[in-house]
C-alpha cells in the first residue's frame, strides 16, 4: 500500500478534485482506491482555509507507480491491523466487570468477542432509561443519585460533545479499534479520520445500546442498578463482590472501571486496604459565548456553512504557575447540570450531533495539586471536589449559578467594570445562556478560592488576546465544573493488577485515562491482560 501525507486542499474541494490531485501527484492515469487516514484543518493562512490529508492508497502495479511519483509525499506503508491476543475461548471462568463507561463497555466488549462471555455490573441503569432520569433532573431539579448525568450506562461522556480525539500514543492499534468499533455500531464513519473527531450524545446513546446488545448476543450479562458495596479478599486476592449489601458474586478476576464520580466505592477501596493515592486534577467554570463569534474568529464567515461550529483549543501560564486551559470544549452546545450528590452541584458540557445551539461553551480550568487538598489523605481530593460543589449549590440555591464575566472582574479585583469598546461588537444583546437544567443569576465569584479566581481571569485575558471578545465583561461563567478527571490513582503493577490480587483498576476513575477514546484504550488494554491469563495462564 502507499501513503500519501501532507495533501492539501482547499476545504470547499470535491472528491473529484482530490482524486485529480492523487493522479497527479502519483502520475497515473486512472483514479486509485483512496482511503482517508487522517484529515485535519489548516489555518495558518486565514483567510484561505485548507484540509491537510493522510491518505492510503490501493492500486495495480504498486512498485512501478512508487519508482515514478514523488518520495517527499509518498512512501511504501504496510498497515498494521489490531489483533486481540485471544480467541474462541470455551471455558467457564467469566471475568466481571463494575462500571459501564467507556472502560468497561470497550474491555467487556473484546472479552465477549473472545468468548469470555463477562458479567458487567452498572449502579446506574441502561441508556434509554437513564436518559429520561436526566431529563427529569433537568426539567424538575429532582435528582436521582444512581441515574444522573454521571451514573448509568455509557458513563459520564454520555451527556458530553462525544468528543474521540486523544493525546495518548498507540502504537499497538488500540485506538483505531476503538474508533472502528464505534463505527460498526452506528457512529459515522469520519471519526475514523477526522483530526478532532466526535459523535454527540445523541448518536453516541444509540452506539452504547449497540455495544450493549453485542456484548449479550455473544452471552455476556449487564445487571443494572447494581452498586458495589464490598469485597472478599482471601489471602490478598479478591474472592467475590458483593452488590448492594446483600449479593455476592462469586469473581477472580474483577475489573475496577468506576468513574470519576464513584466516591462511595473509592471509600469503600481505602477500608479494604487497596494502594492508593491523591493525584492533580483541574477545577473552574464554564464559559458560554455565541457561536457565531468563535466561528468568525476561527473560521471567518466564508467557511462557516461548510465547516460548521467551530471548536478552539486554548493554554496559559498563570504568574503563580498555574496552568489555566480550556477543557471539553463545546461547539454549540449546552451547560448542564451533571451532579451527582444531594446537596452538591457539578456542571459539565454537552453538545448533539449537529452542534447547531448558538452558543459555544468550554471549562476554563485551572490545576491543582494535592498540595491544595488540605490533607495528605489518598481521597483528600475527594474532599476538596465536594467543598467547592457545596459552595457552587448554596450560590446558586441548588440551581445552576451563572455570573457575568464583568461582574466576576468587579467582584473579584474590584476592577473598573467598564466595557472594553473594542469587543463590544462581538456581544449580540440578545445573549443569553444555553442550560440543561434550572440556573440563576448568583455569585460564581463565591466558589473557587480567591487564587483560583485570581488565575481564571489571568487566563481569560490572555485567551482574549487570541479570540477578540473572549474576555469580553457580558461572557457567562457558569460552576462548578470540578469533575474533570479523577482525584484518586488506584496504583497497578505491570500486570495492571491492584495491590489486592485478580482487581485490575482501569479507565479514568482509576486514574488511567482522560476522555472517551483513552478510557476505551485502557479498557481494551486490560482485556487483553485478562485474557491472556486465563488462557495462558500468564
Amino acid at each position: 500500500m502507499l501513503r500519501i501525507n501532507q495533501l492539501k486542499l482547499p476545504v470547499e474541494h470535491t472528491w473529484q478534485e482530490l482524486e485529480k490531485k492523487v493522479m497527479k501527484l502519483l502520475r497515473v492515469s486512472k483514479a486509485p482506491e483512496i482511503i482517508i487516514v487522517r484529515r485535519s484543518i489548516d489555518a495558518r493562512k486565514k483567510p484561505e482555509l485548507y484540509f491537510n490529508y493522510i491518505l492510503d492508497i490501493k492500486t495495480k502495479n504498486e512498485k512501478e507507480v512508487y519508482k515514478r511519483c514523488d518520495k517527499k509525499q509518498v512512501v511504501i506503508y504496510e498497515e498494521k491491523k489490531y489483533c486481540f491476543p485471544v480467541s474462541g475461548y470455551q471455558g467457564e471462568i467469566r471475568p466481571v466487570i463494575i462500571g459501564t463507561g467507556p472502560a468497561g463497555l470497550f474491555c467487556g466488549y473484546m472479552l465477549a468477542e473472545a468468548g469470555f462471555r463477562p458479567i458487567l455490573l452498572e449502579r446506574g441503569r441502561k441508556v434509554e432509561e437513564r436518559i429520561k432520569d436526566v431529563e427529569n433532573f433537568w426539567n424538575t431539579g429532582i435528582l436521582d443519585t444512581q441515574s444522573n448525568v454521571q451514573f448509568g450506562e455509557g458513563g459520564a461522556g454520555t451527556f458530553s460533545d462525544g468528543k474521540l480525539n486523544t493525546l495518548v500514543k498507540d502504537k499497538y492499534g488500540r485506538n483505531r479499534e476503538v474508533l472502528s468499533i464505534f463505527v460498526k455500531e452506528g457512529a459515522p464513519k469520519e471519526i475514523l479520520y477526522d483530526h478532532k473527531p466526535h459523535i454527540g450524545t445523541d448518536v453516541l446513546s444509540g452506539v452504547i445500546k449497540n455495544m450493549r446488545n453485542h456484548i449479550l448476543s455473544l452471552g455476556g450479562e449487564f445487571r443494572f442498578e447494581s452498586t458495589v458495596t464490598g469485597f472478599e479478599v482471601k489471602s490478598g486476592s479478591v474472592s467475590e463482590v458483593i452488590i448492594n449489601h446483600k449479593e455476592k458474586i462469586s469473581a477472580d478476576y474483577v475489573v475496577l472501571a468506576i468513574g470519576h464520580s464513584a466516591r462511595d466505592t473509592f471509600q469503600v477501596l481505602y477500608d479494604k486496604g487497596m494502594d492508593m493515592e491523591a493525584k492533580p486534577f483541574a477545577v473552574g467554570f464554564r464559559v458560554e459565548h455565541p457561536q457565531e463569534m468563535i466561528n468568525l474568529s476561527q473560521y471567518g464567515q466564508r467557511y462557516v456553512e461548510v465547516l460548521g461550529s467551530a471548536p478552539y483549543k486554548l493554554t496559559a501560564l498563570s504568574s503563580g504557575g498555574r496552568g489555566v486551559y480550556s477543557f471539553c470544549m463545546c461547539p454549540g452546545g449546552y451547560v448542564v447540570n451533571a451532579s451527582s450528590e444531594e446537596g452538591k452541584l457539578a456542571i459539565n458540557g454537552m453538545s448533539y450531533s449537529g452542534r447547531d445551539g448558538k452558543n459555544a461553551n468550554s471549562a476554563i480550568i485551572i490545576s491543582v495539586t494535592p498540595k491544595d487538598y488540605g490533607s495528605t489523605h489518598p481521597l483528600a481530593g475527594i474532599e476538596f471536589q465536594r467543598e467547592l460543589e457545596k459552595r457552587a449549590f448554596k450560590a446558586g440555591q441548588g440551581t445552576i449559578p451563572v455570573e457575568r464575566y464583568g461582574d466576576f472582574k468587579k467582584s473579584v479585583s474590584n476592577r473598573n467594570n467598564a466595557e472594553s469598546e473594542k469587543n463590544a461588537e462581538q456581544i449580540p444583546a440578545d445573549f443569553s445562556p444555553c442550560i440543561k437544567g434550572k440556573w440563576r443569576y448568583a455569585k460564581v465569584h463565591d466558589i473557587l478560592p480567591e487564587e483560583l479566581n485570581l488565575s481564571f481571569m489571568e487566563g481569560m485575558e490572555q485567551f482574549g488576546q487570541v479570540i477578540k471578545g473572549f474576555d469580553h465583561d457580558s461572557v457567562f461563567i457558569e460552576g462548578i465544573e470540578s469533575r474533570t478527571s479523577s482525584p484518586v490513582r488506584i496504583n497497578r503493577d505491570d500486570t495492571l493488577q491492584s495491590s489486592v490480587k485478580g482487581i485490575y483498576p482501569c479507565g479514568e476513575g482509576a486514574g488511567y485515562a482522560g476522555g472517551i477514546t483513552s478510557a476505551a484504550m485502557d479498557g481494551i488494554k486490560v482485556a487483553e491482560e485478562i485474557a491472556r491469563r486465563i488462557a495462558y495462564g500468564k
